[in-house]
């Protein structure tokens, strides 16, 4: 009659399931497991408790700014080579290479000829040069892959980063809203290279600034225009 009893069941531990330690296959006892999951639940509420009784830092933005790091991703900048002609060569390689899709280039092809005389005049060294460069800060996730694509150095990031806007078209900036302002030495485009100087001379450091015939082709080709524009006004009235 006893013989058809059930067993009693084992409370001694040693039938339980074991554990695996993380990284090793010798088992552990499933007896184990509290010493190991109490220190990393003790840890994580000393986080929290530590950060409960830290100070507020309290920042009275926009009337105080806190200086960013000094490589702060923030908008973009189209540069200038030194006697102010762009150093964007319309390649549209920083385009392929972001990710959200957040950048439209269309390159052109540079003329010397002024536009006085029916040419687009020269605005990079070299052959081509952005004519419509956009970036739709919508998109944009700030991640500087455009920057690394970037054969010719001329889209850096600055350390600006106020961008909010009522408008979303407002968003969206134009190549003139990007380009670098002229500093001092510097020729708004178009205008012709400097005098014995080759596209490769611009990339090694070679020119300067503008040169007083730059200036002096530059101021006629301004006046030209001037007379055209003048002479064009003129005809309509009559």
């Amino acid at each position: 009659m006893a013989d058809n009893l059930p067993a009693k069941p084992d409370t001694s531990g040693a039938n339980l399931p074991s554990t695996t330690h993380a990284g090793s296959d010798e088992p552990t006892p499933r007896a184990g497991w509290l010493g190991e999951a109490l220190p990393a639940s003790i840890g994580g509420f000393g986080v929290t408790w530590a950060t409960m009784f830290r100070k507020v830092l309290t920042e009275e933005y926009p009337e105080e700014k806190r200086p960013t790091a000094p490589r702060y991703h923030g908008r973009h900048q189209l540069n200038r080579h030194p006697d102010g002609l762009e150093k964007c060569i319309g390649c549209e390689l920083c385009a392929w290479a972001c990710p959200a899709d957040a950048i439209l280039v269309e390159g052109g092809n540079n003329d010397d000829t002024p536009a006085d005389a029916g040419g687009t005049g020269r605005f990079s060294p070299g052959e081509r040069f952005g004519r419509v460069y956009q970036i739709n800060y919508l998109r944009c996730i700030f991640c500087g892959l455009c920057i690394e694509a970037c054969p010719t150095r001329a889209l850096t990031m600055t350390n600006a980063y106020e961008l909010a806007d009522n408008n979303r078209a407002d968003l969206i900036f134009t190549k003139e809203q990007l380009l670098a302002p002229l500093q001092q030495g510097m020729l708004a485009p178009p205008h012709a290279m400097v005098d014995g100087m080759e596209e490769r001379d611009y990339y090694l450091g070679k020119v300067n600034g503008s040169t007083e015939e730059q200036r002096v082709s530059a101021a006629a080709q301004a006046a030209n225009a001037a007379d055209t524009a003048m002479t064009s006004e003129g005809g309509a009235t009559r």
